[in-house]
């Protein structure tokens, strides 16, 4: 019997960040159901908390977020498996984020603890080189336990031929840069976006049309949209409360959906995925799903189905999402995983 099927990748903190993960677990996903089976760890590796892919190579990539934090680079096998590619310093504290720009040249990451963002070549193969730049953020924001010093938290390529974003939830900061593919350098481009005093912005999501983005705020659970012009200036546009729950809601993750018609939030604290529809002049909270955890750190859209990490919970939770609405609906049994803090889609696969 023959199929097809696709091996996503999770992410997880290990022991060395309080977590109780191991490494990069394998799991194969089957694209009419949704469901996950769990192929196991794949890659004994500390925290790896987030994951990437090399646009064009069979290469994954994680931060290690740890004190003195890394990059680490596998290349994928047909089954999932990993193999060890070599790992780099960041230059910072507890990377928690990194991307593959378009070109596949480079590999960027965002160092949380350390407040900056580092580069590093990456060769033919996709392994990373030694480090090309690293960037350092000044600043800090009112919160006086959040927001001491700068907190890079996340790195954003433009998918065309626009600057690189940075959101930094320390300096309440959306900070911009063009890669010099020559040298890989990072120049950036004043002034920086500032968000509302306060906000702590975490991670952003670029609509598929290239022309708007929204940015969530960890600190003050909202969502705001930007219009995104061509030489990378974000202007706002709207400003939403992320989750319509009482009580505590630390926003996490956000995505849009590949048509462009809903925007998704995962909420910690109320342990939720809001859903928003696009179609109007600004965000429209239309549904608040509950995820059966109380920290859903991250999620992945992938086909009819979304994939929520819940970090606190150990498992991984799969919905489909209705075409029509928007709104994802729980499928089958949570899946078991330990501290699970990222989902990375993978490539389809064939099963013989």
């Amino acid at each position: 019997m023959s199929g097809r099927s696709e091996v996503v990748h999770i992410g997880c903190y290990t022991a060395q960040s309080g977590g109780r993960g191991t490494g990069v677990l394998a799991a194969r996903r089957d694209p009419a159901s949704g469901a996950l089976t769990p192929l196991g760890t794949v890659a004994l590796t500390a925290s790896p908390s987030f994951l990437a892919r090399h646009p064009t190579l069979p290469v994954l990539y994680a931060v290690n977020e740890l004190p003195d934090g890394e990059v680490s680079a596998w290349r994928v096998g047909p089954d999932g498996e990993l193999t060890p590619l070599g790992s780099r310093p960041t230059g910072g504290a507890e990377p928690c984020h990194l991307a593959v720009v378009p070109t596949g040249g480079h590999l960027v990451a965002a160092n949380y603890g350390g407040g900056s963002v580092a580069v590093f070549p990456l060769d033919r193969q996709g392994v990373p080189g030694e480090r090309s730049d690293l960037v350092v953020h000044e600043g800090h924001g009112p919160d006086p336990d959040r927001q001491e010093r700068a907190h890079a938290h996340m790195v954003s390529p433009d998918p065309g031929s626009g600057p690189l974003l940075a959101v930094d939830l320390g300096t309440d900061s959306v900070y911009r840069y063009d890669l010099d593919a020559a040298t890989g350098r990072l120049v950036p481009r004043a002034p920086r976006v500032r968000t509302v005093a306060g906000a702590g912005p975490r991670h952003l999501a670029r609509h598929p049309d290239g022309r708007r983005c929204f940015l969530v705020g960890e600190l003050d659970a909202t969502v705001t949209g930007y219009e995104l012009t061509t030489d990378g200036s974000l202007h706002q546009r709207s400003r939403v409360d992320a989750s319509g729950r009482p009580g505590h809601v630390q926003p996490s993750e956000v995505a849009v959906r590949p048509d462009g018609r809903f925007l998704y939030v995962a909420n910690r604290g109320v342990g939720t995925i809001a859903v928003f529809d696009l179609r109007g002049q600004q965000p429209e909270l239309t549904a608040e799903v509950d995820t059966d955890g109380e920290w859903p750190r991250h999620f992945a859209l992938i086909g009819e189905h979304l994939y929520v990490a819940d970090e606190r919970a150990d498992m991984v939770r799969v919905f489909r999402v209705d075409p029509d609405s928007g709104v994802p609906a729980v499928v089958g049994e949570p899946v078991p995983v330990p501290s699970p803090t990222c989902v990375l889609p993978g490539a389809a696969v064939v099963i013989v």
